[in-house]
């Protein structure tokens, strides 16, 4: 009985969840927010717990000044912390907190190229991806599991955030997430005064940085890279006129010299 009341409850919300993302994408979303920011929370928590932190003080001054350039017109305070790990990796997690590896800034040639993968990071937060994923995952798992995924997911929650596989992944991002994220993020980082060009340079630079050898766990799931490229420079036009708006209206970022 129990269970047929909890898979009412699911399916009433199910039918009540529709969403459109910020691309006008129709999506499933019927956690509540603020639970969903807590998984992020208590997920970044634990891996500030279990990796260690950069001192390097010209790396966390460049990525915060990033992160504070793109973040900028949605307001809140977005932690970032850059984890000493030579892999070239960055996530952003619900909750406003943002991660990236050392090695990425080693990998990029420029602010704008750090700024299309932070971007798009924060894209995923942006069109509340995570609790897309966690939505289509309680909806299909009524009963216990729906017991489970809500009332504590313990090891889970990093996977279902999206934080990477060598955190614990277990559902990755679907391409048209990744997709998303890339539109998202393409629009954040030339309102915020960035070259949104160098995005595409950004992503053939990985893919050439990666071929023959394991890629980022970020990119795992992400479109080919000639889909990804074409996807960019259909924006490219639009998006190079968002940026001179924005450098005409005085933004013009100066975080990382190279």
């Amino acid at each position: 009985m129990f269970k047929k009341t909890l898979s009412g409850l699911v399916l009433t919300g199910v039918l009540s969840a529709c969403a459109t993302s910020p691309t006008g994408r129709h999506q499933l979303i019927f956690m509540p927010d603020n639970e969903v920011n807590q998984m992020g929370l208590q997920a970044f928590d634990d891996l500030k717990q279990k990796k260690p932190i950069s001192k390097n003080p010209s790396y966390n001054q460049e990525v915060q000044c990033i992160a504070n350039a793109l973040t900028q017109s949605m307001g809140g305070n977005w932690e970032v912390v850059v984890f000493e790990d030579e892999t070239f990796n960055a996530f952003a997690l619900p909750g406003s907190k943002i991660g990236v590896h050392s090695g990425l800034l080693k990998l990029v040639d420029n602010q704008d190229q750090l700024a299309a993968v932070i971007g798009h990071e924060i894209g995923h937060v942006i069109a509340k991806h995570s609790n897309e994923r966690l939505s289509q995952e309680v909806a299909m798992k009524t009963g216990m599991s729906v017991v489970t995924s809500v009332g504590g997911l313990g090891p889970v929650t990093s996977g279902l955030l999206g934080v990477g596989a060598q955190y614990g992944v277990l559902l990755p991002f679907s391409r048209d997430h990744e997709s998303e994220a890339d539109v998202v993020g393409l629009g954040l980082m030339s309102k915020a005064g960035f070259d949104p060009t160098q995005s595409v340079t950004l992503w053939q630079k990985m893919a050439q940085a990666t071929q023959g050898g394991q890629q980022p766990e970020f990119m795992s799931t992400h479109p080919a890279p000639a889909t990804r490229i074409e996807g960019l420079q259909k924006h490219m036009p639009t998006m190079i006129q968002v940026q001179q708006q924005a450098l005409a209206s005085g933004k013009h970022p100066h975080c990382l010299q190279k």
